[in-house]
Formats: C-alpha cells, structure tokens, sequence
C-alpha cells in the first residue's frame, strides 16, 4: 500500500523548487522554460515488478541453501565416513554379521565398550528403519540413513539396575593396524527383535576374530548372569521390556511343606548335580538334567522352585511360562551360555498341545524337549517343568524318553502336612497345638492357600470383635471356608496357588520376599 507514496516522494524531490510559483530564468536573464531542461528521476522497478524480483530471488536463495545442504549431507553419509575410514570404497568390503537374543543387548553394549575401549569414533544411525546392516547404510538409496548424534537408552542390568546403551550406532576404530567399523542395533527378523552387531573389515578373518572375542566377553561380563530373569513375552509382547530382574527369594526348608523325603529328592537333583559337577565329569556323566514337578493346583510347585531359587545363589534362573515358552530354544542358548543355569518351565499343561507357540506345525512342547536333548552333555543347565496335568505331557514325554531324569508328584496335603501349614501361617498368633490339630482334621482336600486364608480370616473375625484373635475364630474360619455357602470361595482358593501373584510378569514367582508367601 505504501509503494506509490514511497515513488512520488522521491520523483517530486528531484525536480528543481519551482512550488514557489515564480518562472525560472536562464543565466542569461531571460525566462527559462521547463522543457529547456530536463530533470532524470532515479530508475525504480514499479511496485509488481519489484515483488516479483524479490520473489525470484528468494526462491534463488533457497535453492543455493538446498544445494549447500545436500552436498554437506553428501560429505557426511556413511558411505563416505566408512570410506575415508577404511582407506576404500567401502561397498567393496564384505560385512560379517552375528545376531544375538534381543535380551543380550545389554550384554553386547558392555563387550563393545570392554573390547573396543574409548579409542574410537562413535556416530549415531538417525533412521525409521527396524531393519538394517551395512549394505543399507553404504547403499542409502532412499536417504533413509543419516549420521548424528548416538541415541542411548536405559536397559535393566539388575532387580534396581540400568545401564545406558547405544540403541542405534556405528563405531570407527583401527585393530592391530587394520580399520574397521562396528555397527550394533536392535532389529526385527522376521518380526522377531534381536541384537545385531556387524562388523565391516578388509580381512573378513579379522571380522570372525572380533566377533568372537565380543561373545566370550558378553558371557564372560553379562548382566544377566547369577540373576533371575524372565524374558518378554514373544513377537506380541506389548510391555516393551526383552527381560526382567526379580530379587532372588529366601525361602527356609521348613517353609516347604513337602512329602517325606520329596524335597531331598528335588533339592539333589537340581543343585546337587552341579554341586558333584568335577565328579561326575570325571566319571563321564552328562550334568544336564530335567525335573519334573506335577499335581493339582496350589499344592506347592512353584513354592518348591523358588526355595531351589534361593539356595542357587551362583546360578543364572530363567523363568518361561506362557507365550514367552516360544522362546525356549533362544533361553536353552543363553543358559549354556551363562552356567550354571537352572530354566523354570511354568504350567507346560498350558502349551504342551498348542501349536500357536510353535516354529513349525507340532506342538510346543516338542520343541522345549528338544532344546533339552540339544544341550551337551557337560552343560550344566537343569530345567525344571511344572505341571497341573501330567497326563497332558505324557504322550510328549513317552515320545521323548530320557529328556525328564526325575518326576515328583506334589499332591494335596495329608493331615499331618496341614498341621504344619497351619502351624507355619498361624506361628506368631498363639493357636493351642490341639487346636491347629482339629483344623487340619476339618480341612481333607485343600491347598496350603486355603490354609493361609483360615488364619487370615481368624484374625478378622477377632478384629471386628474388637479382642485378640483366639481358638474358636481358627475354627470358625474354617468352618465357614467349608460351608456350602462358601464352596465357590474355597474352590478358588484351591487353585490360587498356582495362578496367584500375576503381578510381575504372569509368572507366581515374583512375590516371593514376604513370607509365608504365595504356595505354589
């Protein structure tokens, strides 16, 4: 708008001061005519043309900024870092790749950083791809792949642990004299996250060495060894976590209320095997072993496993149970490679015929037996399975002879087991003995979690009473449980042992610090 005041202005300011009015004379005295002398306005682009240049020019100007920024861009792909860093074009160097479970990439992070040490160069991989190596960062056909800044995330290394590791990064470094490059990420194969490290060197048997060496030291240094862990649940795991790391429990012998002589036979197969290993070896006897635990729910299976749990202070436990069975084969692997080891199969009934879970067309269960039989004979790696059905593993287990070494029934408690559970759960509040005695007589047919739930229920009948919890509200407790009118609570309670404290990752085995605890 201010364009056409801007022009007069300045034409009206070159002319000669003639706004007086008065005629202009010549040197001569005589009158001067305008036309005798002709003032030049200073050129100026009317205001459309002037829009118009400067339109041009900023599109000019743009277009120098793109083309400064595709060739800074160009300068920094990682074609050619990897090029100036290997002395070559770099498509012409052949990568040598290793994949790893996905749960191992703590693992990894830490034997790079051990291996390689702070004497390299490290550049972050900017991309929307899952899914990569080195022939897509070389290539970079669509600019999907840009050098930056390293992107870490924080990985549990430790029940309270973290670590901060690379997510996506590729490392320049010279090894003996001889450039290489390290790339590490986490991909998709097949929809299934591994831990990927590719290593791109002139001399490919300089590549196997470093890859090599990057394993032993990831079993030598991992996180997860003498821990207990349990694995993300597969492919659909929405919980966004590869592993977990749970507080090993303490659990007394006297707290497992076992037939006679039943934990001895447990406790020697699992622990006592790796505890005689030099022996046995000596001997030319295999180490690797399975167990089997099998009876009706909330009679004290998983109990038993997280008493061996405790007392296998120096051995990696890896929990499985649901969905995260398919991941067994990957577990057999990574407990072979962390020993001892002990792989707690949880409610194998659940999955034993399921063919959802399975790399191919059989069932599950087939292929948990076979990463048993895949073990060599000097791993020493129990597996413990847990089931509420033995009779749903029977057909597999006939099929697969030699793979389960021991089987032990835990059924429901007699009398005499009762009268301990009661004891055990009712210690601080003061019960006479004759009086745990008839409770257990009361109670033929039940679970250590109905037990645990009498005793709870005595003392709140006492504390709405507003008086100390006595005798009668024990057995009132019970009688109540057992009423008819209470049938449905006391069915429940029946099978809570075994699919009780869900809490951590599907598996009872989490919450099992507070004692007496979760029974099964």
């Amino acid at each position: 708008m201010n364009d056409t005041p801007r022009a007069q202005a300045h034409v009206s300011g070159s002319s000669s001061s003639s706004e007086s009015g008065s005629p202009q004379r010549s040197n001569s005295g005589g009158p001067r005519s305008h036309t005798a002398r002709t003032e030049q306005p200073s050129e100026t682009l009317p205001p459309a043309e002037a829009r118009a240049f400067a339109s041009r020019l900023s599109a000019f100007m743009e277009t120098v900024e793109r083309a400064a920024e595709a060739e800074k861009t160009n300068a920094s792909s990682f074609r050619t870092l990897l090029s100036e860093h290997l002395g070559s074009p770099a498509e012409n160097f052949e990568a040598v790749t290793k994949r790893f479970p996905v749960w191992r990439y703590a693992d990894l992070d830490i034997a790079v950083e051990a291996v390689l040490g702070s004497e390299r160069i490290v550049h972050g991989v900017n991309s929307d791809e899952s899914t990569y190596d080195f022939t897509e960062l070389i290539a970079n056909r669509y600019d999907s792949f840009r050098p930056g800044a390293v992107q870490y995330d924080s990985e549990p290394v430790g029940p309270q642990q973290h670590r901060r590791v690379a997510a996506e990064a590729v490392s320049l470094f010279t090894r003996e004299g001889e450039p290489m490059a390290l790339l590490q990420h986490r991909s998709g194969d097949y929809g299934v996250p591994v831990a990927h490290v590719s290593v791109l060197a002139g001399d490919h048997r300089s590549a196997d060495a470093l890859l090599r060496e990057l394993a032993e030291t990831m079993n030598a240094r991992s996180a997860l060894r003498g821990q207990v862990v349990t694995f993300g649940g597969g492919v659909f795991d929405e919980s966004g976590q590869a592993v977990r790391f749970h507080s090993r429990p303490h659990i007394a012998a006297d707290e497992v209320i076992l037939p006679a002589d039943s934990l001895a036979r447990i406790r020697r197969h699992v622990l006592g095997i790796s505890e005689m290993s030099a022996q046995l070896q000596a001997a030319g006897q295999h180490l690797k072993r399975g167990v089997l635990l099998y009876g009706p729910p909330g009679t004290g299976k998983t109990h038993t496993v997280r008493y061996l749990t405790g007392l296998s202070t120096a051995a990696t436990v890896i929990m499985l149970a649901g969905e995260s069975l398919s991941s067994i084969s990957l577990a057999a692997e990574t407990a072979r490679a962390l020993q001892p080891a002990i792989v707690v199969l949880e409610d194998c009934d659940l999955v034993a015929e399921s063919r959802d879970y399975s790399e191919g067309s059989r069932p599950l269960l087939f292929d948990v037996l076979d990463a048993l039989d895949g073990l060599a004979g000097d791993a020493d790696v129990a597996f413990i399975l847990t089931t509420n059905r033995a009779e749903a593993l029977e057909e597999a287990l006939i099929q697969r002879p030699g793979r389960i070494d021991l089987a032990v029934e835990i059924p429901l408690p007699d009398t005499a087991a009762r009268c301990e559970l009661f004891a055990l759960y009712a210690q601080h509040l003061g019960f006479r003995p004759e009086t745990l005695t008839a409770a257990a007589e009361r109670s033929a047919g039940v679970t250590a979690s109905f037990v645990k739930e009498a005793v709870r229920r005595a003392v709140v009948f006492a504390a709405q009473a507003g008086r100390t919890v006595a005798d009668a509200d024990l057995l009132a407790a019970v009688t109540e449980l057992r009423s008819d009118a209470e049938h449905l609570t006391a069915s429940l309670l029946a099978s809570a042992g075994e699919a009780g404290d869900e809490e951590d990752g599907g598996i009872g085995f989490i919450d099992a610090d507070t004692l007496p605890g979760a029974e099964d």
